[in-house]
């Protein structure tokens, strides 16, 4: 089944806001697919697209500095998330 490219828009639109959210924390990609209720391998496949475009960071190492074999956690670049912020910011003034 082939999603649209709007649609895939709108979930990585909520997938940002999600972690946006949780800022400064990171999540998990499993995490992230329960969240948005879709497939672990598609939700891979968009944080993936995201990491190129520099917005995401991926975290493959946990707080001990040891490496994790097949898994990622998830959070926003510094540069996103203030600009992000400003944005949320804005937009509550404004109402």
């Amino acid at each position: 089944m082939k999603i649209s490219k709007e649609k895939q828009e709108k979930i990585s639109e909520h997938i940002l806001s999600l972690l946006y959210s949780i800022s400064p924390k990171s999540l998990f990609t499993s995490h992230i697919a329960i969240e948005v209720a879709r497939d672990e391998e598609f939700i891979k496949k968009i944080l993936l697209k995201l990491k190129k475009k520099g917005i995401l960071n991926q975290i493959q190492k946990n707080k001990g500095g040891k490496q994790y074999l097949k898994r990622s956690r998830w959070s926003l670049s510094a540069d996103v998330y203030s600009i992000y912020k400003k944005t949320q910011e804005q937009e509550f003034s404004n109402t």
